[in-house]
């Protein structure tokens, strides 16, 4: 007889990085609030969560941080203020981000990496399967990847990670993965993972991207594994153990995404995140490419 597997109802964000490469910007401010057309980025991240049936979700915070909390909880001063005024329309999309989820945090306290900040999460999750969705990484809500990978995880056990096809140069930049193909399209059994490999000695050019789905036993495996590249505790180190021996917490499987992605971490992509977004969007949309052809056109 088959046991149905736990369902997964809580998400991780881990949320404790200084964001030095927006600096000054986030010297007082954390990078996840900066907006990203009119909401700040960790609002789409949560959302994301939310939309894959997630409800449950811890973010790992750091000091300076408080914004975030403050952010998914209510302001009574401000609500009341618009409710005065009579914008309705405002007041709700102030509510939407005290409504969308439960909320939980935890200060990481000493950043020793993605792997300890994961690590932080083990007395929330317990021995439940979880995902983990980082904050720099959007991904566009009409391509539901985390959806996908829970799926995935349901059906196979273990753990899944989200991969993407880059440029071999670019694969010292990302976690790296061996893979071997299985029956499903799009979906790969990882066999070994490495942190910013040499582009010569990448194991392929599939980079794991910010979204994972994680079986608990990556906990026992993190609290025995020791600094690697950076002198931090790395996730990809603790993947590549569970990989290698699946009796550990069952295989690791790869989402292989060919869907819009926008990583907020960087400069450059983050503006071109805002302008795609803005674009799109139908109140802002339409007045916003009309200015964005006439500058292309007649000022540049």
């Amino acid at each position: 007889m088959t046991h149905a597997r736990p369902r997964i109802s809580k998400a991780v964000i881990p949320a404790a990085g200084l964001g030095t490469r927006f600096l000054p910007a986030t010297k007082a401010t954390p990078k996840e609030m900066l907006p990203v057309v009119d909401k700040p980025a960790i609002q789409y991240v949560v959302e994301e969560a939310v939309l894959a049936g997630l409800s449950d979700v811890l973010m790992i915070t750091g000091r300076n941080k408080r914004p975030l909390e403050d952010h998914f909880d209510r302001n009574y001063e401000l609500e009341e203020a618009l409710r005065r005024k009579g914008d309705d329309s405002r007041l709700a999309r102030v509510q939407e981000s005290s409504d969308l989820a439960t909320m939980h945090y935890v200060r990481q306290g000493d950043p020793r990496g993605l792997g300890h900040a994961v690590l932080c999460a083990a007395p929330h999750v317990g021995n439940e399967p979880f995902a983990v969705l980082l904050g720099d990484d959007l991904i566009d809500v009409r391509d539901p990847l985390l959806s996908h990978m829970v799926a995935i995880q349901r059906k196979h056990g273990g753990s899944v990670i989200a991969l993407m096809e880059v440029d071999r140069a670019q694969t010292g930049m990302y976690g790296c993965a061996a893979v071997k193909p299985t029956d499903a399209e799009g979906v790969v059994q990882v066999t070994g993972l490495v942190e910013k490999p040499d582009p010569a000695e990448a194991p392929s050019n599939y980079a794991v991207i910010g979204r994972y789905v994680l079986d608990p036993a990556v906990f026992d495996v993190l609290r025995e594994t020791p600094p690697g590249r950076g002198g931090e505790i790395q996730l990809t180190d603790a993947l590549q153990a569970l990989a290698a021996e699946p009796g550990l917490g069952g295989p690791v499987h790869g989402v292989i995404f060919k869907g819009r992605r926008y990583d907020t971490g960087d400069r450059g992509d983050y503006l071109r995140a805002i302008v795609r977004l803005a674009c799109e969007r139908e109140d802002l949309g339409p007045d916003f490419r009309a200015w964005l052809r006439r500058y292309v056109t007649e000022e540049m």
